[in-house]
């Protein structure tokens, strides 16, 4: 059985680690904030940007790009899995690696898998196993800024372009709420054309200065602002499920405690209460003895 000073440490212990969590689920929410912020105002644009660029898929010669052509056979696959370089998020990370695995296992066995992987997290998850790892990325979330995405953008576009892959695909968490985050599965290339109505699918666009100056711009920045997206959404989708984690574990640290006290307090008057009966037991024997 514990000894009141077994619970009193037991006690000191919780509180401890309710100050911790209480302090990680303040810093998330601060991050959050900003990371929300920035996540809403970039969604539009790399939205716009993914239709402009379906619709150009459409209409444009495949032939006038290398992001542009898509290769039938399909056997070169690349996977990018963007995961959380820190844990202490819920399942965050652990239903990107469900879901990443779940791709994996399901591949023909024909078909070449590599993959880029993004954050600690998943580094050290697929390091355990027996896949191929083309690339790494790692530490830079807490400074996440566009050039990070630019280059891991042009190493795909690269890639592609090299026939290194047949198809590219990104994997991360959708921001959808502080409490709420989707795991996307996503074609980055080759980009699927837009099916337009049918009265607009014969209508080309005017092209200026040409299509191939268009193209040459367009189709990198493309990859770089979906790369940029994803991440952006995986921050933001980190800090909130760090900051919903970090609330559910100090209120379970607030239970705790409230039960190791109301332990403590029942152990001590149980031995207030052997206390007294040993003392009046004592007491009844030096009386039975004088008389």
């Amino acid at each position: 059985m514990a000894t009141l000073r077994d619970i009193k440490r037991r006690i000191a212990s919780v509180k401890s680690t309710q100050q911790i969590t209480k302090a990680m689920k303040l810093v998330a929410a601060a991050k959050l904030r900003r990371a929300q912020e920035r996540i809403l105002e970039a969604r539009p644009y790399a939205f716009k940007m993914q239709e402009v660029l379906s619709s150009l898929a459409l209409r444009a010669d495949p032939q006038s790009h290398p992001l542009l052509l898509r290769r039938d056979a399909g056997r070169k696959k690349t996977l990018v899995i963007i995961a959380a370089d820190k844990g202490l998020c819920g399942a965050f990370n652990s239903n990107i690696m469900r879901r990443s695995l779940e791709l994996l296992r399901a591949t023909d066995g024909e078909v070449a898998m590599t993959l880029i992987v993004v954050g600690r997290k998943a580094r050290d998850f697929y390091r355990r196993r027996p896949y191929t790892i083309r690339s790494e990325q790692i530490g830079f979330f807490d400074k996440l800024a566009y050039a990070h995405a630019a280059a891991l953008g042009q190493e795909l576009a690269k890639a592609y372009v090299a026939e290194e892959a047949d198809e590219i695909q990104l994997v991360y968490n959708e921001f959808k709420s502080v409490a709420t985050q989707r795991v996307v599965v996503e074609r980055l290339l080759p980009i699927e054309p837009l099916q337009p109505p049918e009265e607009l699918a014969a209508i080309d666009f005017i092209y200026e200065p040409s299509p191939t100056a268009i193209l040459e711009s367009l189709l990198p920045k493309h990859v770089e602002v979906q790369v940029y997206r994803a991440l952006m959404e995986s921050l933001a989708g980190e800090y909130g499920a760090r900051m919903t984690a970090m609330e559910a574990a100090t209120k379970n640290a607030s239970e705790m405690i409230d039960l190791l006290t109301l332990q403590f307090n029942k152990a001590r008057q149980e031995r207030i209460t052997r206390e007294l009966l040993e003392v009046v037991g004592g007491a009844e024997a030096l009386r039975q003895a004088r008389g």
